[in-house]
């Protein structure tokens, strides 16, 4: 039967390992998770904000990916998938349970950090994993407690351990130094990524992508989390438009439209002042005909045929002579063709 929290997360889970129980102790809030205990030993904690050990295995390269899932399908069922990778000759027994121990301790500062988190331990549950290391209740909550210190003496806020982490525009300083791992982080963050989401990506320890966000908070090169109300719905960052060149509620300015020739009717009607080709009257002295300017048109005529006596006698005159010389090459060509 589940018992209810009546404590802190940490004074629930020693009052647990005193009575030597068997079962995980689960923790709500965010993020949450699980610490499993086996006969008031911790042997297992994990939590959202901490890669775990497959996580942790297979983003190093010390594990192929298919050998994890092919451990996990094999010995979930009955909680023997350390025991399988160890007897398989994927790991040995010594490089298991650091692993083991690096992810526990990591994820139980995630666990068991918030005294105010609602708890309940659910007896009998076991972790598929197995009982790979038995760890002392009491040390794990000791070292949550100095986790904890350790991480409010860099920058007390603990809004970093679970907002998105946001890079500043600007560095504060004209000159900035950060260690390999800092640049890893402001390399993946897009604003969007968890410190969570960094840790998954990279392959490192929860704790360890705090402690570096705390720094760098505290050297002002990433964005202080907002504080938000608790029933504020979640959002996502949008890029702000810069502005547009016109305004959609205001029309533009009108193009002027230059009006080309307009067809001429199939049958205009008569006009006495209308000239023989089509032009209309020249306009008085000192007055300018209304309408847009139209080209004289041109009949069509027939290939070869002459051009009107007014359209010939606009062209400029030829001289005959020169006209008779070239009419004369013309024709002595033709005959050497010939």
């Amino acid at each position: 039967m589940a018992r209810t929290r009546t404590a802190a997360p940490g004074d629930l889970l020693t009052r647990v390992a005193g009575e030597r129980q068997t079962g995980a102790l689960t923790v709500g809030g965010h993020p949450g998770g699980a610490v499993y205990v086996f006969e008031g030993r911790v042997i297992y904690a994990e939590s959202s904000s901490a890669p775990g050990v497959g996580e942790l295995l297979t983003s190093s390269g010390r594990l192929a990916g298919r050998t994890w899932q092919s451990a996990l399908d094999l010995g979930a069922s009955g909680a023997r998938v350390g025991r399988l990778l160890v007897e398989q000759g994927h790991l040995t027994q010594g490089e298991l349970e650091l692993c083991v121990l690096g992810a526990t301790y990591d994820a139980a500062y995630f666990v068991l950090a918030d005294r105010a988190a609602p708890a309940e331990f659910r007896p009998g549950a076991r972790h598929w994993l197995g009982p790979v290391v038995h760890i002392d209740a009491a040390a794990v909550d000791r070292e949550v407690s100095r986790r904890v210190r350790l991480l409010d003496d860099i920058f007390p806020n603990p809004l970093i351990d679970v907002a998105p982490v946001i890079p500043v525009s600007r560095p504060p300083r004209e000159r900035v130094t950060i260690t390999a791992p800092q640049w890893e982080l402001l390399v993946q963050a897009d604003g969007q990524r968890t410190p969570a989401d960094l840790a998954q990506l990279l392959g490192r320890a929860g704790y360890a992508i705090i402690q570096e966000l705390r720094r760098m908070a505290a050297a002002g090169l990433i964005e202080p989390p907002e504080v938000r109300a608790p029933d504020s719905p979640e959002f996502v960052r949008l890029p702000q438009p810069r502005g547009v060149s016109v305004p959609l509620a205001r029309s533009a300015a009108p193009v002027p439209v230059i009006s080309g020739p307009e067809p001429a009717a199939r049958h205009p009607p008569p006009n006495r002042d209308q000239r023989p080709n089509g032009d209309p009257p020249p306009a008085p002295p000192g007055e300018h005909n209304s309408g847009p300017i139209r080209p004289p048109r041109l009949a069509r005529r027939k290939p070869g045929a002459k051009l009107p006596k007014e359209m010939a006698g606009e062209s400029p005159p030829v001289h005959q002579g020169a006209d008779e010389v070239l009419l004369k090459r013309i024709r002595t060509a033709l005959r050497a063709l010939r």
